[in-house]
Formats: C-alpha cells, structure tokens, sequence
C-alpha cells in the first residue's frame, strides 16, 4: 500500500506520521518546533522524520503543511508564529530524504483534509475557513484546491462610520478588539463569549456586532464562490454551541458546519496533498 510522510509544523509543535492511502495513520511522532533559528528548525525537522520514519519502500512523497506563505515551488517566505523567513523547506526534505516534496499553507492542506476525508467530503465545492489568531479561507471544488486566500481576514469592513480589517474585529484576537471600541473589557474570546452565554447586557449588544459583522462577511464568501458548503475550525469554535445558530440565521444563504477532522487535519490534508502530487 502508497504511503505519504505527512508533516504538521506548527508555532508550538512538528507532527510528523506516516500515512496510507486509507487515510490510516500508521505511525506519527510529536517534537516541539524549533523556533527562531531557520537552520536549527531545518534540523529539528529532519530529526523528527527521521525518528518517525523506519521504512521508506511504499513512501510516495513528503507533505507539509506550515503556518505561512509559501512559494509555489514549496519555499516559505515567512514563517510569522516560528520567527523565521526565508525557509526552502521542500528542496531540504527533497534533497534529505531523496523523495519529491511539497509544502503549502496550514489552512490549505486543513481545506483538502475537510473535501476529500471530512464528513462533507461528497460536496461538489467547500470552503473551508478558520477564525483563530486571524481569519483564513480556501476553497476546493471535487476535492481539489481551486482557491486560497491569505488575504480573507484583511477584507475591509465598515463598523461605525469606520473602516476596519476584518480580522482586526471578528478573529479569535479580533473580538478584544471590538470589545475595547464598545468599552467593555475582556481578556480573550473565551471570556467574552463567557459574558454572553450569561446574558451580560454589553457583552449582548457587542455580540449582536460580532454575528452581524461575521454574517455579512460569510454572504461576500458565498456571493463570490457559492460553495455547497462552509466548514469552520479555530478557536472561536470553542465557543460554538454559543453562536453557531445565530450567525446561520445571520448567514442564511450560507451552509455552515463545524470542521469533522478535528485535530488530525493538517496531518490527514498533507497527506491528500501527497497523493493528489503524486498522480
């Protein structure tokens, strides 16, 4: 049976797990990232593959999905959460391990996790969107990516007579943002929406901005690309069972769900990434 390395590099951690074409994870190692210095992260990585992976005979390739952008040939420009720029990631674990690599952005290989294995895996097309530190979107049309956008947080949006970045606003960062406008003082999303769930008049009138904002802003998604379906992760999500119902009313020309491949997503999409490269 093909295999896919699958790597997962985070800001805190480096997944890496050997993965087959069921979508079985196989065997998977767990390193903290190296962050700060681009060479002593290039060598962490290599470590970290290297322990995990034993047996090369059915490996078609690497794939790695990483929190940045990423060139089209797989070389990172920037790394913001691992303090490091400039990074050919692909051309190393190529030249290491002496099999293809490829490398894109978290939010892209999470995207292909979600069309091809996810519980919306039969649509036609899906976006996927995080909303966590800032607010990221892809979209795949038979399982493929089509489209992705590192700039979807930064859509410019009007909020009392001012011109606000989205994310700025409505991102998990974004809502002590919006808070501070309205002079109500919270220390992350966790708390605000803490307040809401325990009916905090300010916290209320607040929240009725957020789910308006967030509504309008998935109805732009959805006037430009109509997909089948939206499936949305980060951290806000934590707090769903407070404001998913509402911002579906809010967003009612959309079809909104929770991501279905949780933790394992960037694992599970850089794997889909391999064997798609692979064909």
């Amino acid at each position: 049976m093909k295999k896919i390395v699958a790597l997962d590099i985070g800001g805190t951690n480096t997944r890496v797990a050997l993965i087959n074409e069921k979508y079985e994870i196989e065997s998977i190692k767990i390193e903290p990232t190296v962050v700060g210095d681009t060479n002593l992260f290039l060598e962490n990585v290599k470590k970290t593959v290297t322990e995990a992976i034993t047996d090369w005979d059915d490996v078609l390739c690497l794939a790695t999905g990483v929190p940045g952008r990423i060139r089209y040939d797989g070389f990172i420009y920037a790394l913001p959460n691992i303090h490091i720029e400039n990074v050919p990631l692909a051309s190393y674990l190529s030249d290491v391990f002496k099999k293809p690599a490829y490398v894109i952005n978290d939010a892209e290989v999470a995207a292909l996790a979600e069309a091809n294995v996810g519980p919306w895996k039969k649509a036609h097309s899906l976006y996927f969107v995080t909303i966590s530190t800032g607010v990221g979107g892809a979209l795949t049309v038979n399982g493929k990516l089509v489209n992705s956008s590192y700039e979807a947080g930064h859509t410019m949006t009007r909020y009392h007579g001012e011109v606000h970045e989205f994310e700025h606003m409505c991102s998990g960062v974004g809502i002590r943002r919006l808070c501070d406008m309205n002079r109500l003082q919270v220390t992350d999303a966790k708390e605000f929406f803490a307040l809401v769930k325990n009916k905090n008049p300010l916290a209320l009138s607040v929240y009725k901005d957020w789910i308006n904002l967030v509504g309008n802003w998935f109805e732009m998604i959805n006037d430009a690309f109509s997909p089948e379906v939206f499936t949305i992760t980060g951290g806000v999500m934590k707090s769903a069972d407070v404001f998913l119902e509402d911002l579906r009313r809010a967003a009612h020309h959309c079809h909104l769900e929770q991501c279905g491949c949780g933790q394992e997503a960037g694992l599970i999409g850089s794997a889909v990434l391999g064997f798609q490269r692979s064909k």
